[in-house]
């Protein structure tokens, strides 16, 4: 892009290219050049938006955390209707698309990155810990209605969740698992609480 030119909502559109490489190019590729070629522009408009580049990626993740966090409270709401099984597996499947699973990727490669997460979030794998908190919350709510069993562990049930969901999305090829993987999955987890609430 030539000088002088400006780009219009330049932080999205450098989240974007940053996404664009890291699907391509992997978490090895992903520098600032990368990024700011991708996007067109010069290498300047990221530092003028940004203290620098781990200040960049830090933003990437923290903006994939605040989505999880709206994806909480729509989840939350849909407690008590359809399935519990079917809402969690929608979940699952909203929430390790490509690029959430690539930015997850991205954390475990970069040691420099964590580190400047955990100033603000000291405990676990960002990303990862929202959700299985979203789902922790969930399944409580789903517990206080009577739909899992009264003494469901809902924490324990979120980190298998959790933890399972990305070995799956993680490992797939081309496609995503599909819906009725994801559904077994999550089926197979909650199989105990669903019996028990019945018995």
């Amino acid at each position: 892009m030539p000088t002088g030119v400006a780009m219009r909502d330049a932080r999205r559109q450098l989240f974007d290219a940053a996404e664009r490489v890291l699907l391509r190019d992997g978490p090895r590729a992903l520098t600032s050049r990368a990024v700011t070629t991708e996007a067109g522009c010069a290498k300047g408009v990221l530092h003028r938006h940004f203290a620098d580049f781990d200040e960049f990626l830090a933003e990437l993740v923290r903006e994939r955390v605040a989505g999880v966090e709206r994806q909480a409270g729509v989840l939350r709401a849909a407690a008590g209707t359809g399935t519990v099984t079917g809402n969690l597996a929608g979940a699952l499947i909203e929430l390790f698309d490509a690029v959430a699973v690539a930015v997850v990727g991205l954390l475990v490669f970069r040691d420099d990155l964590r580190a400047l997460l955990r100033v603000t979030a000291p405990a676990g794998v960002p990303i990862l810990t929202e959700a299985a908190g979203m789902i922790a919350v969930y399944l409580a709510e789903e517990r206080a209605m009577g739909r899992i069993a009264a003494d469901a562990d809902v924490d324990t049930l979120a980190l298998m969740l959790i933890g399972s969901g990305h070995l799956l999305f993680a490992g797939w090829q081309g496609a995503p698992p599909d819906a009725a993987e994801v559904d077994r999955l999550v089926s197979t987890a909650l199989a105990d609480v669903l019996q028990r609430r019945l018995l």
